[in-house]
């Protein structure tokens, strides 16, 4: 159902890099740096004491050690949900069709962006957010199994940010588009993509209802789910695992608070 359509007093934020208040490689970088700091440590308290007894026990308190304030950096820097992502995905991964949908999603890279796409036919069509390509006339996809191509924009249509894909390939896999979807309020969903640095994340949400942008023409559909920079072009899937929509922002919405957005597979169907 609707939930705000005209009625919204203020203006939609719409984060179309779909951008959290964090920087992943900073991330990175100091849990790296407190790995380095922290083994070397241990190294000198071990060469210290060369001809003492190490006792095992030691050695697990240390490890757990280690372990703990590496970890302990991760609340401070990530989101609570952006932690959860990674334990949701390794469930979800455990599913044989959650395994088998992942072969057809596809990380698209630019020279300074990075993406996600899907084959929607094995003869290498693939869709992804016009976005994410904006500019480009030929951009490297990279399946999980079936390795590096290149491919080349064949349409795009900002409108409905929406561009369609194409590399020299066959028998690649591909995904299932719903002809029809039905998008109803608290249905849950699926989604698979390429957030931050990781690749072939698979999440889950639910639907929330459509909004109308302020700078959009048509509506597009709001999830409650964990939407990450890098998840542009991701496919949505509903319970019969049919692609239902396409990921491509973000938004603080008035009343829902932090939504993800994906575009409908219909509008891909009238392009």
């Amino acid at each position: 159902m609707d939930r705000d359509r005209e009625e919204q007093e203020k203006a939609d934020i719409i984060d179309e890099d779909l951008y959290e208040e964090f920087d992943d490689e900073e991330l990175y970088e100091l849990v790296e740096e407190e790995r380095r700091k922290a083994l070397e440590r241990t190294k000198v308290k071990v060469d210290d004491k060369p001809k003492r007894p190490f006792p095992k026990w030691v050695f697990w308190v240390i490890a757990l050690a280690l372990t703990f304030n590496v970890f302990a950096l991760i609340p401070q820097t990530f989101s609570i949900p952006a932690i959860d992502f990674l334990i949701t995905s390794a469930k979800l991964s455990t599913n044989e069709d959650i395994r088998s949908y992942k072969q057809a999603v596809v990380v698209v890279e630019t020279v300074d962006s990075k993406g996600t796409g899907f084959a929607i036919n094995q003869e290498g069509t693939i869709l992804t957010n016009h976005h994410v390509v904006e500019g480009d006339d030929h951009v490297t996809v990279a399946f999980p199994d079936d390795g590096l191509f290149e491919a080349e924009v064949v349409e795009t249509d900002p409108a409905i940010d929406l561009a369609v894909l194409k590399v020299e390939a066959e028998d690649l896999p591909s995904l299932k588009l719903a002809d029809t979807p039905i998008f109803k309020e608290d249905a849950p969903i699926t989604f698979i993509g390429n957030p931050l640095r990781f690749n072939g994340i698979a999440n889950q949400g639910s639907i929330v209802g459509h909004t109308r942008l302020s700078d959009w023409e048509r509506e597009v559909v709001m999830i409650k789910a964990p939407v990450y920079r890098g998840n542009s072009g991701s496919p949505v899937f509903n319970e019969e695992g049919e692609v239902m929509g396409v990921i491509f922002a973000t938004l603080d919405h008035e009343t829902e608070g932090k939504v993800g957005l994906f575009i409908p597979i219909t509008y891909y169907h009238e392009m």
